[in-house]
């Protein structure tokens, strides 16, 4: 038997997963959004979607959730029913289904993401009515978008956010965290995105290569290390 060469068979393989697409959102209705990724191609990594859960389109860019996939290669596990929130305020429950070739290579994802925003909003009330409502944690907001860009400037931002001061209101310390958590994140598997980070926090791209650098080796190094 004639060896499939690997692009070859990862080519195969998101070809079939196309009709599979449409056919998981004929099932579930308006409410589910299914989404085909490659990750061979970040910046436009969406090669097949049906419904308009987040409002991406073919040709769209991966989320952070595919950013963070990515950064952890084929170390990479499944996410199953998962809550996020989007940008817009709709909550989504979602699966990430990671595509592997032959070889256990990571190069893809099949996403099924359903919003259960009006669910929910019937379970709060008849918890109120009942008086048993939930006592459950926010989900984290995620970015989507079919601009990888806009990916990146979200999460940057929302780390910021996180910190509650801006670049220049950082110790080292603080500046180092914030590297190694969008490292962590997989913002800097994306192609530009270390130059993209530098130009949203306002500082060079050498000084972004800096912190970068010193992030990953105090990830690196025990907890004497750190600085």
């Amino acid at each position: 038997m004639t060896d499939v060469p690997p692009e070859a068979e990862r080519d195969a393989i998101i070809a079939a997963l196309g009709p599979i697409v449409d056919g998981i959102v004929a099932t579930f209705g308006p409410v589910c959004e299914v989404v085909l990724h490659d990750y061979r191609r970040p910046e436009q990594s969406v090669v097949a979607i049906a419904g308009e859960v987040t409002g991406r389109t073919v040709g769209g860019a991966m989320s952070e959730i595919g950013m963070r996939m990515v950064a952890h290669g084929d170390a990479a596990a499944d996410e199953l029913n998962y809550l996020t929130r989007t940008p817009a305020g709709k909550l989504v429950k979602s699966s990430t289904m990671l595509l592997r070739d032959s070889g256990g290579a990571v190069f893809g994802a099949l996403c099924v993401n359903l919003d259960v925003t009006a669910l929910t909003q019937a379970h709060t009330l008849l918890g109120a009515l009942a008086g048993t409502g939930p006592d459950t944690a926010e989900p984290p907001t995620t970015a989507f978008g079919d601009d990888i860009d806009t990916v990146v400037d979200a999460i940057v931002d929302a780390h910021q956010l996180r910190q509650n001061a801006g670049w220049s209101q950082l110790d080292r310390a603080q500046r180092l965290e914030l590297f190694r958590g969008l490292d962590e994140r997989g913002v800097f598997a994306v192609r530009r995105a270390v130059e993209q980070v530098a130009g949203r926090l306002g500082i060079s791209r050498a000084s972004a290569y800096n912190y970068l650098a010193q992030a990953r080796a105090a990830a690196g190094g025990s907890e004497g290390d750190r600085p």
